[in-house]
């Protein structure tokens, strides 16, 4: 689980990854403080290499909402962010949680084949719809982004 400690170094990591939209710094110290029980870092040699950041949907109380996704380059394609969310999964804390949702932008297939790849792994459905689009961010250029939804999981998955 991150700390508040961590916040700085999430920051960095997100911070070279092009793909993501880069929050302030005060909102990844936030996260890590008080959302640490629905999210997840991974730290190499003292590195912080892995994070994913997630909430409790307050408006589905069995969901996990996965908000960031993030693997440093040097640990791509080794099954890091599959590991990280059965990890999430797996915690106490979230043993209600039947559904995993996230939004995803059409340009972004290593996000696209995550959550499908969950889902399968998961033996469970994976829906994909819009969510929000272009017109919904205050400046043009932002893609759409499709809701992934990921469940029911079953409950041997996630005790």
């Amino acid at each position: 689980m991150p700390t508040k400690d961590d916040g700085a170094a999430v920051w960095d990591l997100i911070h070279q990854i092009d793909n993501l939209d880069l929050n302030s710094s005060y909102s990844y110290l936030l996260w890590c403080d008080m959302f640490s029980e629905t999210s997840i870092i991974v730290e190499e040699e003292g590195e912080v290499v892995g994070f994913i950041s997630g909430f409790i949907h307050p408006n589905k109380p069995n969901t996990l909402f996965v908000w960031q996704v993030a693997v440093d380059t040097s640990q791509r394609g080794k099954g890091l962010a599959t590991r990280m969310l059965f990890e999430l999964l797996e915690r106490k804390q979230l043993a209600e949680i039947q559904f995993v949702e996230a939004t995803v932008t059409p340009s972004n297939l290593p996000s696209q084949y995550l959550f499908m790849g969950l889902a399968k792994k998961l033996n469970t459905e994976c829906v994909v719809g819009n969510y929000y689009t272009s017109v919904d961010f205050p400046r043009t250029g932002h893609e759409d982004e499709q809701l992934y939804k990921i469940g029911p999981i079953p409950r041997e998955n996630n005790k």
